[in-house]
């Protein structure tokens, strides 16, 4: 079928060579017949529209490329990218205000001082010593009072965040957190402090989606993981300082005791937000907004100007790159558009795998203060094994930073975390059944510790890592907004429920409770397993085609895609072959009849040797065949790796 368009074929060309976006991951041939693509791509640089030379200067170029950005090693990308290690670890300190609260109000429930303001008297007995205790709804009510607020302001921010940047959000979200502390801090009720906790909850969601989306986006390749994992550690240093502030107003016996951790929540905004004013903004975002001078300008400071192995109009070019490539494979921008298509697969893996945080057992064996009472230990020696725990997450982390991350893959590390977590959890469990003996309670509790620690070696990091990874560049913040709004409806599920396994007035499982949160952790486990991808060393536009390809979350791993840009035109036919759309596929070409014939991304991945000249390779011994919706899939034998090679003929 031949693709004419008579305007075109009147238009001078003369407007593509002028702009020299042949290179472009825009196909020049479809801006010759796109007059308002091309209107759009004269703003370029954002204010002016005429910047020619800084369109000419974003480029891909296909020939003696420097080595890029995703071919650094850690020790490089420290050197190459020391403002951009800065700006995400300190955008990422948001999240320790949301993990100190995420604690605070859990373990406040044990606290003798907040039992006798908000509960009610039921009594002494050995489970309750004070004689007071926060009736179970309002414990439930309260403890996820943050959560339903998170939820909204979770939705909400995928919207602020593509209009406003990620920057401008921050700062809002910190200046309205500084005004509802205020509602928890002064709460002469319960039911004031449920509404301040749901207030708070706004500004607490905007921070974890969005600091881990911006870590992601400024980091390179090879530093995502530890910068995603960062987010991961200030949740942790935020319950670790909780931790230390609530056992030092224990012995307090007036209402100070809870009200100074409360006050402690003003730091953070006070710190950070004269701070993130200097922040760059995600350059990825920029080029969403076609801002490209001001994207090039956020580049060039979050790399070291001295460091000149990474070129920064090439990095600008890859992200150009990629963010085409996704718009040609009708990648949208709206939370609709997760889950159309192929986003569909990437938005449940990164909703299940927030949501497996809480599955493994994290709102029953985690900073489990409340359990610990309830098996019999004191108040202060719980919250002395709180301190312990939390410590033990903080090393579980650096254990994964410097010995895990370097060695085992993202799957193996997710399956082999979960199954550990889930033995755990089933032996707390059985020893409930010999409570009578005085070790019982404290082996339950070791085993808590130990739980804690193999959840922020594996799963605890991973949760946050897999979102921010999986999800298309152009649906990122997005995707990790509806990951995130998983956790929380989850979260909230269990900790409607969690009190009502172990409140002594309700169910009262005490140790039992591991069986449920145990199955829930062997589901999880089942799920990963046939559906977690390893997106180890994976480059975005990587993940792009692997996850457009439908390869098997277990093929990831050994499937290899290889870019060609600059093949050699092997029939001879200089002016027929197109310009590579995003360096895998081409977009248009010429037909038999000499025609132009539309760019189809379906097309490319249909068949082995489309219209447009694109050859895609595979080369594995022994491979077997197997047939999708798109065409055939190699899959080679387990320990033999696959090669999807793209190759293509380049304009020449």
């Amino acid at each position: 079928m031949n693709y004419t368009d008579p305007e075109a074929a009147a238009r001078p060309r003369q407007s593509v060579e002028e702009y020299a976006l042949a290179d472009l991951p825009l196909l020049a041939d479809e801006l010759a017949r796109n007059h308002d693509e091309l209107d759009e791509l004269d703003a370029f640089d954002g204010e002016t529209g005429d910047d020619v030379p800084a369109a000419r200067r974003f480029q891909r170029p296909s020939k003696n490329r420097s080595p890029s950005e995703p071919s650094l090693t850690v020790r490089e990308a420290i050197r190459a990218y020391p403002a951009a290690i800065f700006w995400s670890f300190a955008v990422s300190m948001c999240i320790i205000m949301e993990g100190y609260d995420a604690i605070l109000i859990v373990n406040f429930f044990a606290f003798p001082q907040f039992q006798r303001k908000y509960g009610e008297f039921v009594g002494v007995t050995e489970q309750t010593q004070t004689g007071y205790q926060v009736a179970p709804a309002w414990m439930a009510a309260v403890g996820n009072a943050s959560g339903f607020g998170a939820f909204l302001g979770t939705f909400l921010n995928g919207y602020l965040v593509s209009i406003f940047g990620q920057k401008r959000v921050l700062l809002g979200a910190l200046v309205l957190l500084s005004c509802f502390i205020f509602l928890t801090f002064f709460a002469p009720n319960i039911q004031t402090l449920l509404v301040g906790q749901l207030l708070c909850g706004f500004p607490w969601a905007i921070f974890a989606t969005t600091a881990p989306a911006y870590s992601s986006e400024i980091l390179p390749m090879s530093l995502r993981v530890f910068g995603t994992s960062w987010v991961n550690m200030c949740f942790i240093i935020g319950q670790l300082i909780s931790a230390g502030v609530l056992r030092a107003c224990l012995e307090r016996d007036d209402e100070w005791a809870f009200r100074i951790p409360f006050s402690v929540q003003w730091i953070w905004p006070a710190f950070l937000i004269p701070l993130l004013c200097f922040a760059p903004e995600s350059p990825w975002h920029l080029v969403r907004q076609n801002r490209l001078a001001e994207a090039e300008a956020s580049l060039r400071r979050l790399q070291r100007a001295s460091y000149s192995r990474v070129d920064v109009t090439q990095t600008l070019a890859d992200i150009i790159h990629t963010n085409r490539l996704e718009e040609k494979l009708s990648v949208g921008t709206s939370y609709w558009d997760c889950f159309r298509g192929f986003e569909l697969r990437r938005t449940e893996i990164a909703c299940v795998c927030f949501a497996g945080q809480v599955l493994s057992g994290l709102s029953f064996a985690y900073n489990a203060s409340y359990f610990f009472e309830q098996v019999g230990l004191s108040a202060s020696t719980s919250y002395s094994l709180n301190i312990v725990g939390t410590a033990l997450a903080l090393l579980g982390t650096l254990v994964n930073w410097f010995y895990f991350t370097p060695r085992m893959g993202r799957r193996t590390l997710y399956l082999l975390g979960m199954s550990v977590m889930a033995g755990e959890l089933f032996l707390i469990g059985a020893l409930n059944a010999w409570t009578h003996r005085g070790f019982v309670a404290v082996t339950q509790a070791g085993l808590t510790l130990v739980w804690t620690f193999t959840y922020q070696v594996s799963v605890g990091q991973l949760g946050w890592s897999f979102p921010a990874e999986v999800g298309s560049t152009r649906l990122r913040q997005k995707t990790v907004c509806l990951a995130r709004n998983a956790y929380y409806v989850v979260a909230v599920a269990s900790g409607v429920l969690q009190p009502y396994f172990l409140n002594p007035e309700a169910l009262n499982l005490r140790g039992y409770a591991g069986f449920i949160w145990g199955s829930t952790a062997v589901l999880t486990w089942l799920w990963a397993y046939y559906r977690l991808p390893e997106t180890r060393d994976r480059t975005y536009e990587q993940l792009d085609v692997l996850f457009a390809k439908r390869v098997s979350a277990r093929d990831f791993a050994r499937t290899r895609v290889v870019v060609d840009d600059d093949d050699d035109d092997d029939d001879g036919g200089g002016g027929g072959g197109g310009v590579t759309m995003a360096g895998q596929f081409r977009g248009a070409a010429e037909s038999p009849s000499g025609g132009r014939t539309p760019p189809s991304v379906e097309g490319a991945f249909s068949s082995q040797r489309n219209s447009s000249g694109t050859d895609v390779e595979r080369h594995s011994a022994g491979t077997r065949r197997r047939s999708s919706r798109d065409g055939e899939v190699v899959v080679g034998p387990e320990e033999e790796e696959e090669e999807v090679q793209l190759l293509g003929r380049g304009e020449q």
